[in-house]
């Protein structure tokens, strides 16, 4: 019996340790429904409320741009194992995610010092040999054909936009004038600076304008810096661009290489494949095809980028004559002539002089300073950085708006856009006469148009509605899918085209107003006629004029808006002087807010005359007169007219 009542004792503790630890285990073990012990610990370190708001990135704004990085990748290589097939990632991965973009800055370099009466380390030792001496256009002095060469003269313009004939006489190693401020022969730059690859892109271009381009580059460019010379032809056509140009190359000995587009691209996805090729150099610098690379140029325009690689360089531009190759600054800017680039509403390309704002951030006159926006032809970027801004839009096509659109893209997502005045590239502009390069058939008609639509969808937020006031012609046109270009913007968290405006480009609304609502839009026609106002592509005083309405809109394209502005683009029609005529020029806000149209009587007043606007048929001029109910010339309708 006693032997029993032991047996069950000991089993009866046997049984109730086991309980006792079966309980135990259960309450220590995580429950389908909860976190692991071990990430209670990590959860602990994050906010508790607006988690996605608080979570510091992983780099520090404003240096967040680019396309994000393979975080699979980074995980592989990390301790965190691969999400298993349908799981879920946590917040934390989540957040991560949105915030790990661009690759920090690792180049160590030191910002240059100006020393003056110290020739800069960098500056040329002796002047540079002439490539003919006193040869025609040496030192950029103006190089004048006599009458006998007219004829051809006026044909190679129409085939290039340039005098091909007087380029042709001069050397491709010629010098040129040094426009440079004389505090830029001042300068010393750490030597560590980026190497370069140079893009130039082509298209149908003249021969001599375009080897003087590539021949400068390799003038005045350090080898130590210049990595390669990228040729991106754009499905060019002439046979001097064939073998010749092939072989041509052969003498640098795979320096400049040159690559050819199966069909044409355009100007902007050409750059765009161009940044594919340049492989090399560790920034792109993009130059047109008809340029001159200044003396010194190279070591102001990568510096700033060797000191953050988010910076994107621009030089000054200088002007060359097309006719006679000259060299001058460009017009307009401050008493320094620096400007910064800038816009009106309609998108037309500005420049707008260089504000005490500005000036104030500056230790020297010679000091890179920040601009809105550049003209888009010669710019600087770190190749890595802009495949991580994703290039340019790759619904931008032929040519218009990308100069915009990868502004915008720099600021509004971290960068900053420098203008750098110790560097100069002098540009050949095209002349009057040339016949242009007209777009192939696949592109459709209005390309440009739907290049500016495609950035203020993107970019602008609320502002285009500004755009649309200028250029109510293209509220219907379709412009393509931009799903993936917003998706760029969210994910790397760029800023407000609002916060742009106030901070970056706080100057040009004084420049260039914000417009008023329409009233009316469309084009001026004479009543029940088949003659319009045309502007024939003056501005700044110049007279309108009666021609055949064409319907597309351009020069025959006007607007009248609530402040009683009659307008094209950022031009206002106004009287000249005393006399009757109209004549087309440049309006600020307040200016030239004198037109009323009466839509049921067909008529325009001209407000502070008590006059109508008035036309000749026959001699194609607009006036105003004396008001005359049955005078058929003061009649007038507007219609809308819709880029497609």
């Amino acid at each position: 019996m006693r032997v029993k009542v032991g047996f069950i004792l000991r089993s009866l503790l046997v049984i109730g340790t086991f309980l006792g630890l079966l309980v135990l285990w259960s309450t220590l073990s995580p429950k389908p429904h909860d976190d692991s012990p071990f990430r209670k610990k990590e959860a602990g370190l994050l906010p508790k409320d607006d988690l996605a708001g608080q979570f510091k990135p992983v780099v520090p704004w404003p240096r967040v741009e680019g396309v994000e990085v393979d975080l699979n990748s980074i995980r592989k290589k990390g301790k965190d194992l691969p999400l298993e097939p349908g799981q879920q990632p946590n917040q934390k991965q989540v957040i991560q995610q949105q915030y790990v973009t661009f690759r920090p800055h690792t180049h160590a370099y030191t910002s240059p010092v100006l020393k003056k009466g110290v020739l800069g380390n960098l500056e040329p030792k002796e002047p540079e040999p002439q490539g003919v001496s006193g040869g025609p256009g040496e030192g950029a002095k103006p190089f004048v054909l006599g009458p006998e060469y007219k004829d051809s003269i006026q044909a190679s313009i129409k085939e290039f936009g340039f005098n091909m004939v007087a380029s042709d006489m001069i050397s491709l190693d010629r010098t040129i004038s040094d426009l440079r401020h004389d505090e830029c022969k001042y300068w010393h730059y750490d030597d560590r600076l980026l190497t370069s690859s140079v893009v130039i892109v082509f298209h149908n271009e003249g021969w001599s304008t375009l080897m003087r381009t590539v021949h400068s580059v390799i003038k005045r460019t350090p080898r130590r810096y210049l990595a390669e010379i990228v040729l991106i032809d754009d499905f060019s056509n002439k046979v001097h661009l064939k073998e010749r140009l092939e072989d041509y190359i052969n003498q640098w000995n795979g320096l400049v290489k040159l690559f050819r587009n199966e069909k044409r691209e355009g100007l902007i996805q050409a750059r765009s494949i161009g940044a594919n090729k340049a492989t090399k150099g560790q920034v792109l610098i993009y130059l047109d095809a008809h340029c001159e690379v200044g003396i010194n140029w190279y070591p102001p325009l990568v510096a700033p980028i060797s000191k953050d690689r988010t910076v994107c360089t621009v030089p000054l531009i200088d002007y060359i004559d097309g006719n006679e190759y000259s060299m001058e600054p460009q017009q307009g800017g401050d008493e320094d002539g620096l400007a910064r680039g800038a816009w009106d509403w309609s998108l037309l390309w500005k420049r707008v002089p260089l504000s005490q704002r500005e000036k104030a951030k500056r230790g020297q006159t010679t000091e890179p300073y920040r601009s809105p926006a550049m003209a888009g032809g010669l710019f600087a970027i770190e190749r890595d950085f802009f495949f991580e801004l994703g290039l340019y839009d790759p619904g931008l096509q032929i040519w218009g708006g990308e100069n915009f659109e990868i502004s915008y893209k720099i600021w509004q997502c971290g960068g900053q856009l420098l203008f750098v005045p110790c560097s100069r590239v002098g540009h050949i502009y095209r002349l009057q006469g040339w016949q242009g390069n007209p777009p192939p058939a696949h592109v459709g008609s209005s390309p440009t148009l739907k290049n500016y639509v495609r950035v203020v969808e993107v970019w602008w937020d609320e502002y285009k509605d500004y755009f649309y006031a200028s250029r109510p012609e293209t509220l219907t046109l379709a412009y393509g899918d931009i799903s993936e270009l917003k998706r760029f913007r969210e994910e790397h968290r760029c800023k407000s085209f609002k916060w742009f405006m106030e901070e970056i480009a706080y100057d040009i609304p004084q420049h260039y107003p914000l417009p008023p609502k329409n009233v009316e839009w469309g084009e001026i026609r004479g009543y029940e006629t088949s003659y319009c106002i045309d502007s024939m592509g003056h501005t700044n005083g110049g007279n309108v004029e009666i021609g055949p309405c064409h319907r597309m809109g351009g020069n025959q394209l006007f607007r009248i808006n609530e402040a009683n502005q009659l307008m094209q683009y950022d031009q206002c029609l106004t009287r000249e002087g005393d006399n009757s005529a109209v004549i087309i020029t440049h309006c600020e806000q307040k200016q030239h807010m004198e037109w009323k149209y009466f839509k049921d009587l067909h008529r325009f007043t001209h407000v502070p005359s008590g006059k109508c606007l008035d036309r000749s048929d026959l001699l194609h001029k607009v006036f105003i007169s004396d008001c005359d109910n049955s005078k058929t010339t003061q009649k007038w309708e507007m219609n809308n007219i819709m880029a497609v």
